[in-house]
């Protein structure tokens, strides 16, 4: 089919996969043509598809470019009733399941504090960082946000970054979490508690827990290793789309609801925001829906 829609009204879908890039151009596209182009083909796509009842969406990341937008799909969605993921993959990969599970378990105790570690672009990898911070610590709201772009010297000029940035965060949650992301190491995630730590090692390859197992230095109770089942890898994608079918046949949300989705996206934006107004912590929801940031 030339033009999509044709194929939704002869085909009648179940579930649609947009898996164009976000900007609509095609690789390799590195950077906005000029300061006018605000293409933004995930939420034009979302927002169209919804409004024409297919039951399932799937939506490559970052579901939308600027605020308005995806503003704009989230309220299509709900209208809709459409089934919603996005492709934050490492909310559906397993291996992460036992790290999520020993947090909210209590293993750690209270948690405090999330590192994300890796040097990594805001819309195409920091979607994914701040995503899975989120999901580890059980999608509590995020009140602020603040971030550095780098250079840190980089002026956004008319709401408009024309290509995808470097950048670092901070986040505040409404439970007391603070998160940072450092830019070394290669993607593993540390959720620091109370009463010990779990680490994700090696982009999801291993886990580390430490706490509490009976030994003392002085009067401070000894983190130590506690061993972990492994946990056997499967397909990412296949695991996206199977919870996206259960959530329709069951009525339940997926793992990656449209307000949750469009909560972190609000969050990577804001780190940006936060950047074009010198560092300073944004409040969300942010008062700027303008800022367009362009990404592959």
């Amino acid at each position: 089919y030339e033009d999509y829609m044709d194929m939704v009204k002869h085909e009648q879908p179940d579930v649609v996969a947009i898996c164009t890039t976000a900007s609509g151009l095609q690789k390799p596209a590195f950077e906005a043509p000029d300061a006018s182009f605000r293409g933004d083909s995930h939420a034009e796509l979302s927002v169209a598809l919804a409004n024409a009842k297919v039951p399932m969406l799937y939506v490559e990341k970052a579901m939308a470019s600027s605020m308005g937008a995806a503003d704009a799909v989230r309220d299509a969605v709900k209208w809709n009733g459409t089934v919603f993921n996005t492709g934050v993959l490492r909310r559906f990969d397993v291996r992460y399941d036992p790290i999520r599970q020993a947090v909210l378990r209590g293993d750690i105790g209270e948690p405090k504090a999330v590192v994300h570690y890796a040097r990594s672009s805001l819309m195409h990898g920091h979607i994914h960082s701040i995503d899975t911070v989120s999901w580890l610590v059980g999608d509590p709201a995020i009140t602020s946000v603040r971030g550095d772009i780098d250079p840190k010297d980089y002026v956004v000029e008319g709401n408009h970054i024309p290509y995808d940035p470097i950048a670092t965060y901070q986040l505040a949650f409404e439970n007391g979490i603070q998160a940072w992301s450092v830019p070394a190491a290669g993607w593993e995630f540390e959720i620091v508690g109370v009463e010990g730590t779990v680490r994700s090692l090696n982009n999801g390859g291993g886990i580390s827990l430490r706490a509490p197992h009976g030994n003392k230095q002085g009067r401070r109770d000894l983190w130590e290793e506690h061993p972990l089942d492994p946990v056997t890898p499967s397909s990412t994608v296949v695991s996206c789309l199977e919870d996206l079918v259960t959530a329709y046949e069951s009525g339940e949300p997926t793992r990656g609801p449209i307000d949750v989705t469009h909560h972190i996206t609000e969050a990577c934006i804001a780190v940006a925001e936060s950047h074009r107004n010198g560092g300073v912590w944004v409040d969300l929801p942010m008062e700027n829906r303008d800022l367009y940031i362009w990404h592959v």
